[in-house]
């Protein structure tokens, strides 16, 4: 099996094809990717650093893989956890405490301190007032009916722009950065030249348009990847996807990372200061081919057009700039004016199906959905739907638009 040494550098060199293969999927392996650093490759990243006093855990796993990495990493080194930081406060990187503070407590008499962001504590209030709420976004993004977690474990420290910690002599900088997140941090470990930056940098076009998750920050995001960029890594540390290795590596990642949302960014206030509506922005905004061309920088999960989108969410709110669609008809009742005008809901599922044969999925996929609004108990006009829905999510590209269409290939007629 490859190290996770070698997939870096198969990716790295174009042997292996993000769009095929992505670089973010878990691995479920570990490897010492520096001395006295053990990476866990899972479904979001964990480090672990040996010190005199014990372990320094950035990140400790989702609720779903905790034990795992648990396992893995005291195989790795028999000690107990000192320091945990989170580098945000994601499900995916904050569960598993439980298993390090027992663990410490029969090795070392003590429970390992941890640290976040002072915001991390505010995101754990909102995710059990919207637990229902993630748990929906859960099963369409990523196709699982698993339970949202009801309980988080707070930081026992937290801090607003910078902190140095000394753990057994070895200095542990986190510094905070707006990106994916409110709450992000990233950590540096100048005496070992290892980066880790959680998911500020996942082998992917930045998260920094879900359209289902709240504001993220592709500006502020830039400004990190660029400090970053000046430290002299040799190692990065992703949230997401396989280690890099290399100084002048990591540096041209981070470099050309805050080059794509910069443009982005750029590119879409242009427009906005022009007076042009959202739904116009959308279709002009692209990324520069070069950039695109990155392994580092496919659309695999999130896309441009989502980030384009974000932005103008966070500078011009959430009207789109079609006057219609400023207080709109309940969509029913559009749809069955529609469907009136046009002869009824089948005559326009038999064009969203041409449409579909046709290569144009964009359009199908509007005419299905007004078909199916106009006639929300119609089983066949339902059917027709779904299946110009799993079409168009065969052929998406991010696992985010990927996951709405399949999520709505599978609705039901309303009856």
């Amino acid at each position: 099996m490859p190290t996770l040494r070698d997939r870096f550098e198969e990716y790295w060199e174009g042997e292996r094809d993000p769009l095929v293969d992505p670089p973010f999927q878990p691995l479920l392996v570990t490897e010492e990717v520096a001395s006295g650093v053990c990476f866990a490759s899972s479904f979001a990243n964990a480090t672990a650093i040996e010190t005199e006093r014990g372990l320094v855990l950035v990140d400790t796993g989702s609720f779903l893989l905790a034990t795992q990495i648990f396992v893995w990493l005291t195989a790795w080194r028999d000690a107990p956890a000192h320091t945990i930081v989170y580098t945000h406060g994601h499900v995916d990187h904050v569960f598993g405490v439980d298993k390090w503070e027992s663990h410490a407590k029969q090795r070392a008499g003590r429970a390992p301190l941890v640290v976040a962001h002072e915001a991390v504590p505010a995101r754990f209030r909102r995710y059990e007032k919207t637990r229902g709420y993630n748990g929906c976004i859960n099963s369409r993004q990523f196709k699982t009916n698993v339970e949202w977690p009801a309980h988080y474990r707070d930081p026992d420290v937290t801090y607003r722009d910078r902190i140095a910690l000394d753990v057994g002599g070895e200095r542990v900088e986190l510094v905070h950065a707006k990106g994916e997140t409110d709450d992000a941090t990233w950590v540096w470990l100048p005496s070992r030249k290892v980066l880790c930056t959680g998911d500020l940098f996942i082998w992917a076009v930045p998260n920094a348009g879900n359209p289902q998750k709240v504001q993220r920050y592709p500006a502020e995001w830039a400004v990190a990847l660029r400090e970053m960029a000046t430290l002299g890594a040799e190692v990065l540390c992703p949230g997401h996807g396989v280690p890099i290795w290399g100084a002048d590596r990591v540096r041209q990642a981070l470099t050309e990372t805050a080059e794509l949302l910069e443009h982005l960014v750029r590119e879409t206030l242009v427009r906005m200061n022009e007076g042009m509506p959202l739904r116009e922005i959308v279709h002009e905004v692209k990324v520069p081919s070069a950039l695109g061309a990155r392994p580092y920088l496919a659309p695999i999960y999130d896309q441009p057009e989502f980030v384009v989108r974000n932005v103008f969410r966070l500078y011009g709110g959430w009207w789109d700039g079609d006057p219609s669609a400023l207080e709109p008809a309940p969509p029913h009742t559009l749809a069955r004016e529609l469907a009136d005008a046009a002869g009824g809901a089948s005559r326009l599922i038999d064009r969203a199906r041409r449409l579909a044969d046709h290569g144009q999925l964009a359009l199908a996929c509007h005419l299905a959905q007004i078909a199916g609004d106009a006639a929300p108990n119609d089983a066949s006009i339902w059917k027709e739907r779904g299946a110009i829905f799993r079409q168009r999510a065969g052929h998406a590209v991010s696992l985010m638009a990927r996951g709405v269409y399949a999520h709505a290939a599978d609705e039901e007629p309303r009856r």
